[in-house]
């Protein structure tokens, strides 16, 4: 999906236009991908105004990315927190993705170089369904990737890092390729992880499970808002480790993330899951979008009003 150019960005600080929104070629992410970065939502709700969904969740768990790369974020949360309601209001957009993003720029590329500048971005763009209007309705298709998501001991699972995705991107390219919607990763004993960009959640008799956070995954916001949810629906929902085959043999697999909100899973490894419905994650779905675009107000404590 191409992005569509808005107004400006916000960098370092100041709003840039779009077409000024540029770096060196010798920026040291470019090269070596040490960078954090988020991915938010803005929401038109049904009373017209429009707010961004767990903002402060977001913008912390930047900073703790930012201190896990030993960047240090030369803003506060308060102002970058400040600085993406800016670009949503200053580009006239109702409903935004955001992507705050903290890299170092150029000054040297020796790999262990403090001197390249810490320079802090905040983009606002459009974004529809990130895994397609019709998969959120009638579930996608996946295929479990031969790349697996690296153990704690290799990367770190609990930052959104930059240089870390590359084998998201290319488990992602590949599923594309041989004609899936998207990938599933392994962790390395074999245990369910995640998907390329999503957490995962798989549903047995009524008891919704996922991956707990000790295990190789994203600490993901939307994945924390699913157990809330859920949980307020009456719904069991316990976090512990999934063995491959029971994606195989679940009732419901589905995957949820910023860009992917709650989306259903139909197919893994050319295997219907379950009958091909979804009523937990169906009303999951009916939960999540009445918080973010419908009249559900008991969760107001999650929007930042723009």
């Amino acid at each position: 999906m191409a992005i569509k150019k808005v107004e400006s960005i916000w960098i370092d600080g100041k709003l840039v236009p779009w077409d000024d929104a540029t770096d060196h070629m010798l920026a040291h992410t470019l090269h070596y991908g040490v960078g954090a970065f988020e991915g938010i939502r803005a929401y038109q709700r049904a009373d017209g105004k429009t707010a961004v969904f767990r903002l402060r969740e977001h913008i912390d768990r930047l900073f703790d990315s930012a201190q896990i790369c030993t960047m240090e974020i030369p803003f506060t949360r308060e102002q970058l927190i400040d600085a993406c309601a800016e670009v949503v209001r200053t580009n006239k957009m109702t409903s935004a993705y955001l992507r705050p993003l903290v890299y170092l720029g150029a000054g040297a590329l020796g790999l262990g170089s403090f001197e390249p500048p810490v320079r802090t971005v905040v983009a606002a763009f459009e974004w529809g369904a990130y895994l397609g209007d019709e998969g959120l309705k009638k579930g996608i298709r996946c295929i479990i990737s031969g790349y697996t998501r690296s153990s704690s001991s290799s990367i770190m699972n609990k930052g959104k890092i930059c240089g870390q995705y590359v084998t998201s991107v290319l488990a992602k390219r590949l599923a594309l390729k041989s004609g899936y919607d998207e990938a599933l990763m392994l962790d390395p004993q074999g245990f369910v992880a995640e998907g390329t960009g999503e957490n995962i959640f798989v549903v047995k008799n009524g008891l919704v499970r996922t991956p707990p956070l000790g295990a190789a995954i994203l600490a993901g916001i939307t994945r924390d808002t699913a157990i809330q949810l859920l949980r307020e629906r009456g719904v069991e929902v316990r976090e512990e480790m999934i063995a491959r085959d029971e994606l195989y043999t679940a009732d419901e697999v589905f995957l949820t993330g910023t860009a992917a909100e709650v989306t259903p899973v139909r197919e893994i490894d050319q295997r219907r899951v379950g009958k091909g419905e979804f009523p937990i994650t169906k009303g999951l779905q009916e939960s999540f979008f009445a918080v973010v675009k419908g009249g559900d107000t008991k969760h107001d404590h999650w929007l930042h009003f723009v």
